[in-house]
């Protein structure tokens, strides 16, 4: 499987219509027994948070995607998982499906402010990310917590594992299951960080850090383990959604 050769200086692939994707992530959550609320309404889209309780529930997961408008797979990875609706039964599950509304009718990064909502989540300097931190106060702590990216550089799936206080590691087994569907990335350095086989562990000292992305105020305030998921998004979207979902599915299975 080999690169489109689409992206230029920038994500140049198929985009989604955000308010269509939602309508139809609020109809499979509410098919489904999940709890829907509102966070922000924006001409865009509703940035929204759900909820479900399961039966049997003694993890407590946390699931986001779409911070960055110009990544599409991770909303229809998380569509796709609502409407399969193969979730375990032993967890409790929160979902954020699209924390960027305003950014993908503009197929850009940032939301329609120019503000990277994903290096916000110190200063709350945005409405989003203000009513995103706010409802993640309501919530309980997470065992585990997942944020679904992808990287328009990439030569293949990457992930960042937050672990510092060396809880049981999913990530060799999340790159092993996701390089059945996608190449992973072979690059020694991502982002400048280290990396090998995919495996990003960086060594981070939140406080030292002006700029938080939500993985570090997760890792801070909410969850003792979280990862990162990164699909390399110059490749077929569907490859990427399957990849995102591929990568999810791992994780939940061995939380």
């Amino acid at each position: 499987m080999k690169r489109l050769q689409k992206n230029c200086g920038k994500y140049c692939g198929q985009t989604i219509d955000i308010r269509d994707t939602l309508a139809k992530l609020q109809r499979a959550a509410e098919r489904h027994g999940w709890t829907y609320e509102c966070l922000l309404d924006s001409s865009a889209a509703m940035l929204c948070g759900m909820h479900r309780s399961g039966p049997a529930a003694t993890k407590r997961v946390y699931l986001s995607s779409g911070i960055h408008g110009d990544e599409p797979a991770g909303p229809l990875a998380l569509l796709r998982m609502l409407e399969e609706d193969r979730w375990p039964q032993r967890m409790d599950l929160w979902v954020c499906p699209c924390l960027n509304p305003t950014g993908f009718p503009l197929n850009q990064r940032e939301n329609a402010d120019g503000i990277d909502l994903n290096r916000d989540y110190r200063h709350l300097t945005s409405a989003e990310i203000r009513a995103h931190v706010d409802w993640l106060r309501r919530q309980p702590d997470f065992d585990l917590t997942l944020v679904l990216h992808e990287d328009w550089e990439a030569n293949g799936f990457y992930l960042y594992e937050l672990n510092p206080h060396g809880r049981k590691s999913f990530a060799e087994t999340i790159i092993a299951n996701v390089s059945r569907v996608c190449p992973i990335e072979t690059a020694e350095r991502v982002d400048n960080w280290p990396a090998s086989g995919g495996i990003i562990r960086p060594n981070i000292h939140p406080q030292e850090r002006p700029q938080w992305p939500e993985s570090i105020f997760l890792i801070s305030h909410k969850a003792p383990l979280s990862y990162t998921l990164e699909a390399p998004s110059d490749f077929p979207l569907e490859t990427r959604v399957t990849t995102l979902v591929t990568a999810v599915r791992t994780a939940l299975e061995m939380a």
